[in-house]
Formats: C-alpha cells, sequence, structure tokens
C-alpha cells in the first residue's frame, strides 16, 4: 500500500472505560446536526423520563448515530454477584460485508477509501431494503414529524472529518478514551492486549468484532469493534449475527430447481405435441 492510499479505519469501543457521560452522543449529533427533539410528543430520541432507566435515546435511529445503552444487572461482569452498572456506547458496525450496501439498489450505499459503509443521502430514494438487511437493526428511515425526509440514515464515521484528516466527534469528546479511533490492523492488536490485561484482573473481557465473535462468516470482521464484559446479549447485541441475504440462498435454489423443471416439462409438452 502507497503513502497516499488510506489505511482502512473504524473504532474500538472499550466498555470497561465507559463511564455513560454520553458526550459522544452530544458530540456526534452537535457535528452531523441531527435534531435532539423535534416531535411534540417526545421527539426520535425518546427524550422523556419513563421511571425506569437513565438512557433517554433508547436505541440507534435515523437521529441518533451514537447511542450509550446503561444496563443495571446482579452480578455483571465478574462483579461477585454485587449489582454493577455496565454501559456501552453502541453505534453501526461498518461490516466487512455489509447487507445494508449488498441490498440498496441504487447504489446509494458505498463503501469508502477508508473502508467505511457510507449512505449518500442525494441518491438514497427511501425504498427502505437496506433497514431489514442489517443483522444489528442500525439503518432506519427518518420518518420524524419535523425533520423527516424518508431517507435512510447511520452514523458515516464522521467521513467528511476523515478527508481532512481529523478523528470522529465521538472519539474525540470521549473523556476516558472508551471509544478509540484508527488503522484497523492496530485496533485490533490493541483489542488483543486490552482483552488479556482485563482477563488478568479477573473480568470476562472478549473481543466482539472479529469474524469468530459478533461477526460471521458471511458478514466478515466489523470495522466498529467493542471490549466486552458479559454476554453480547447484556448490550441488545446478537450473539451470532446472521446476513439476512445469506437465509434466502435456499430460497433462491429452489426457485431455480422449480424454474428448471417448469421449463423442462414445457420444452417436454411442446415436443410431444410436435409428434406425428
Amino acid at each position: 500500500m502507497s503513502a497516499t492510499t488510506p489505511t482502512a479505519r473504524g473504532f474500538l469501543t472499550d466498555t470497561s472505560l465507559c463511564i455513560g457521560c454520553k458526550a459522544c452522543e452530544v458530540a456526534c449529533k452537535q457535528w452531523n446536526q441531527l435534531p435532539m427533539d423535534d416531535d411534540p410528543e417526545g421527539g426520535p430520541d425518546g427524550f422523556r423520563w419513563e421511571g425506569t432507566s437513565y438512557d433517554n435515546t433508547h436505541a440507534l435511529g435515523a437521529t441518533t448515530w451514537r447511542h450509550v445503552t446503561f444496563a443495571e444487572l446482579p452480578g455483571a461482569g465478574g462483579a461477585g454477584g454485587q449489582t454493577a452498572w455496565m454501559m456501552m456506547s453502541d453505534v453501526c458496525k461498518h461490516c466487512a460485508h455489509a447487507g445494508c450496501l449488498e441490498a440498496c439498489p441504487t447504489g446509494a450505499i458505498i463503501r469508502t477509501e477508508f473502508d467505511t459503509v457510507v449512505i449518500q443521502q442525494d441518491i438514497c430514494n427511501g425504498c427502505g431494503y437496506c433497514v431489514p438487511s442489517c443483522p444489528y437493526g442500525v439503518v432506519e428511515l427518518n420518518t420524524t414529524a419535523q425533520s423527516g425526509d424518508h431517507k435512510a440514515h447511520k452514523c458515516t464515521l464522521c467521513y467528511d472529518r476523515l478527508k481532512d484528516g481529523l478523528e470522529p466527534a465521538c472519539a474525540k469528546a470521549c473523556p476516558t478514551d472508551s471509544i478509540q479511533f484508527g488503522d484497523l490492523e492496530e485496533l485490533r492488536a490493541h483489542a488483543e492486549r486490552r482483552v488479556r490485561e482485563l482477563r488478568g484482573r479477573g473480568l470476562s473481557a472478549y473481543h466482539y468484532g472479529t469474524s469468530d465473535c459478533g461477526g460471521s462468516a458471511t458478514i466478515g470482521a466489523l470495522g466498529a469493534s467493542f471490549i466486552l464484559l458479559d454476554d453480547p446479549a447484556r448490550y441488545n447485541l446478537p450473539a451470532h449475527p446472521i446476513l439476512p441475504q445469506s437465509r434466502t440462498f435456499r430460497g433462491i435454489l429452489s426457485m431455480a430447481v422449480t424454474a428448471l423443471a417448469l421449463g423442462a416439462a414445457t420444452a417436454w409438452s411442446l415436443a410431444s405435441r410436435g409428434e406425428p
């Protein structure tokens, strides 16, 4: 690779360092000019106290590209049976084999020179095919009352900042370096070292986002991976994600076999009619 060719970039989010401050959410919204609350009934982010959680944004969505999850769990992360807070800043995974990109019929979703996945808003027609094609439930159409354009939206990994040699807004704003940005190979090597360090402290740490854990044979490694301290479900992540398109192979094969059978039957029928 030449010195002028950008390397693959991505995120590594270390949940053991997250303090739930939500600075990443604020920075993401501020830089990308995403609405905070434009719906009279609570807004796209649901900014209202429900008495059950400090998580006021609830999930990733069309106007929330970084989301800090909160979970108060008994005995989480090897805490010896004591109640423990578990927090994680979630984001688009920028998959090696992105289901959203493969499903897009207009070419609006592309892979950039940084190996990230970006939706081009001027090309997106709002068909929504990308939404069910994401195994992590990241992509969403913006249908909110005030700012809705009925197009698909998600994290761009601050592509405009990368073009100028700057790190993404969320990583820059993180006060504990829970969100780390950089060369993917370097981040993966750092994740291995960090996991060994945390396990040495008695924590059940592991790297979620490799092709063996968090990614899959069909998805590959993730451009945004995580160091977790408990089961993926605790963080609202799928333990064994599957690229939705891979499930259609049997259906396609069945259709192909049926089509061949019908074609053969039709040809035989025509040939039979032509006999004296």
